[in-house]
């Protein structure tokens, strides 16, 4: 039995080797898993409760089961004293369901029973964010609880006058500022429903479907098990929301098949990672993440994806070329023949390219992103019953939701955690103070300041998953650079990109990490080879900056010239980086590849007529010296065997 098998699947087959479990506690948990489930797809379908108290269910409830799942311990496993914050946790859910509407009406004075409920709420949120999102994360939200108080203490901009408990509390617990702001609102109507929507899509099996198609299309090319996945995790990883659970699905087919070919085991991994990865940049789902910039920014969340579409694929062409050029350069050749699937057998699969398809046009014809999602989910189930293979039984149905529960509580966890840091910020005044501190380390100037969100982002972004390093990046970090003029998309999407980054980059490189146990590979060596390959999602933000035709910010004729020149940006840089085109570089090749890859970011005719003449240069040259090098070696043969 596979690990991603879920208890209801164990129980109902009657196969109790639930690793030490006791199997009325695996009853529990499941039948909490799917409730959590059923209770957001009710409320997704029939309306949801008030507004409030809907995202206090939906954080609470979370916290039950998570407390179910994530022992104190990983080592020691469940103990007595785990049961404690779960009694916890149900006591904070009752004050929620029963006192309602009592508690909004105490808003602005919050009485003994407030302090105490939100309190434990407070403490539990940290405890469930330890456990699922690492210590770094629990300890930047204590840095933020602590500040509002110890805000007489910080220097210059940084200091505030503080704030008394109550206060914290009222803002924290009570309004729609803290916990339960945009992060918990968002999850609680939508990204817990794409959760759903994506255990169904996987278990109908979409995901082996996604690994075919990508290896009929790019198998045969040189290096093709690499450019399957990348191909396959573009596809795959905008539904998983997860470079690391990304890894886990392909990886397991693609770093073997690369291994086989011959690029070494770092290599597959690190390419392996980039892919998975990237996949959170991918429209439509976006690893979630871009409900809550769309709520934030206040800009339809249609739209967004459309803006996000052009560097997506422009991270993966840069990955892609980076591969290619890798497997010419080693000459490596395509998978053979006899492994690569019947494009007669994939193509009778195609229907499952229609879930997606069919939340895009929902959404165009003017539905929310919760009914799409819906919707989704019905036309999902009913397409697995195309294939013998994947017909969903009830036992495959509450699987499915058990499992999507589970998978959801990394993101319930992370947005209330985040929830505490947005309203930290909003009642110290933080994101302003920040933003003007921001400014002025840079001087003003718009480039170092990329530079220095860059930075914060990635290191901020360590450790966490994507959807908290965009919240903290997106409150701190995303006004200092719409102060300096950049438009609030590109700005938000400039930290985003930098948080999905962050998975790959060392010392705390999850994806990477996990690409590195399935390859053999030294984890730190496979994270540093991520980050050269995927270079592309650390130059691309800039090109959206400094030419925001990418993100559809400008007219069409523009995006056409912007989308040419980015191409041959992007090539450039990975030939610098590779050394090799068609043979290795010269010093001056590399140069001229450099500078070219540097002006064909910035938008301008001038700068994009230099570029070229840098780039067709290094190109003639490529192919002058391997002429001449040719004639020379066969003058050489003539001479040798006429000699």
């Amino acid at each position: 039995m596979s690990e991603n098998v879920t208890y209801i699947e164990k129980l109902t087959r009657k196969e109790y080797d639930l690793k030490g479990l006791p199997r009325v506690l695996a009853v529990i948990i499941s039948l909490t898993a799917i409730a959590f489930s059923i209770f957001h797809l009710y409320t997704s379908g029939f309306g949801t409760l008030p507004s409030w108290q809907h995202r206090a269910v939906h954080v609470s409830f979370g916290l039950l089961l998570l407390f179910m799942l994530f022992p104190f311990s990983k080592v020691k496993g469940f103990r007595l004293y785990d049961l404690i914050p779960i009694v916890l946790s149900c006591l904070v859910l009752f004050f929620t369901i029963f006192d309602y509407p009592a508690i909004e009406y105490r808003t602005g004075q919050p009485n003994m029973m407030d302090l105490i409920i939100g309190t434990l709420l407070i403490v539990l949120i940290i405890e469930g964010v330890r456990r699922t999102n690492g210590m770094m994360m629990s300890l930047l939200i204590l840095f933020f609880l602590f500040y509002i108080f110890l805000g007489p203490y910080f220097p210059g901009l940084l200091g505030h006058q503080g704030y008394s408990y109550g206060k914290m509390i009222d803002t924290l617990f009570i309004s729609t500022s803290g916990i339960f702001s945009a992060p918990v609102y968002t999850s609680s109507t939508v990204i817990v429903l794409f959760i759903i929507f994506g255990a169904f899509f996987l278990k109908s099996g979409a995901g082996k479907f996604f690994i075919d198609f990508a290896y009929v299309l790019v198998g045969r090319k040189r290096g093709g098990p690499a450019l399957t996945a990348v191909a396959s995790s573009a596809m795959l990883g905008t539904i998983t929301g997860n470079g690391a659970a990304n890894v886990a699905i392909t990886g397991a087919f693609t770093i073997p098949m690369m291994k086989k070919i011959g690029y070494s085991p770092r290599f597959a991994a690190g390419v392996e990672s980039v892919a998975s990865q990237g996949g959170q940049l991918m429209p439509p789902i976006m690893g979630a993440s871009i409900f809550i910039m769309a709520e934030l920014i206040g800009v339809p969340y249609i739209e967004l994806i459309a803006y996000a579409l052009i560097p997506a694929i422009l991270y993966f062409l840069i990955a892609g070329i980076m591969v290619y050029t890798q497997a010419v350069k080693l000459g490596l050749k395509g998978a053979p023949d006899e492994e690569i699937p019947k494009f007669s057998e994939v193509w009778k699969r195609v229907y499952f390219f229609l879930p997606i398809i069919f939340i895009i046009g929902l959404m165009l014809m003017g539905f929310s992103p919760i009914i799409a999602g819906l919707y989704s989910i019905l036309l999902t189930i009913v397409l697995s019953y195309l294939n013998k293979e994947n017909w969903m039984s009830w036992r495959d149905i509450l699987a499915c939701l058990e499992s999507a529960a589970k998978g959801s509580m990394i993101v319930v966890s992370a947005c209330a955690g985040a929830g505490i840091i947005v309203g930290s910020v909003v009642l110290t005044g933080l994101g302003t103070r920040f933003s003007r501190l921001a400014v002025d380390i840079s001087g003003e100037s718009l480039v170092l300041l990329l530079i220095l969100v860059m930075v914060a982002s990635i290191i901020l972004g360590m450790g966490m998953s994507t959807v908290s390093a965009y919240v903290i990046l997106a409150v701190l970090a995303a006004p200092a650079l719409i102060n300096l003029g950049v438009s609030p998309i590109a700005a938000h999407m400039f930290v985003f990109y930098y948080g999905v980054m962050s998975g790959l980059t060392p010392p705390v490189a999850i994806t990477a990490y996990t690409a590195a146990g399935i390859a053999g590979s030294p984890p730190n060596a496979t994270a540093i080879t991520a980050t050269k390959i995927g270079l592309g999602g650390f130059i691309v933000p800039f090109m959206f900056v400094y030419n925001e035709a990418l993100l559809l910010q400008e007219a069409s004729t523009s995006l056409i010239l912007s989308v040419i020149t980015s191409i041959l940006g992007a090539a450039s840089i990975v030939f610098f980086i590779q050394g090799y085109l068609i043979r290795k570089t010269t010093l001056i090749e590399r140069l001229l590849f450099l500078s070219a890859s540097i002006v064909l970011i910035i938008p301008g005719l001038l700068t994009d007529i230099i570029g070229i003449i840098c780039l067709s240069s290094a190109i003639l040259l490529q192919v002058f010296i391997k002429n001449y090098t040719n004639h020379v070696d066969n003058i050489n043969q003539k001479a040798e065997q006429g000699g």
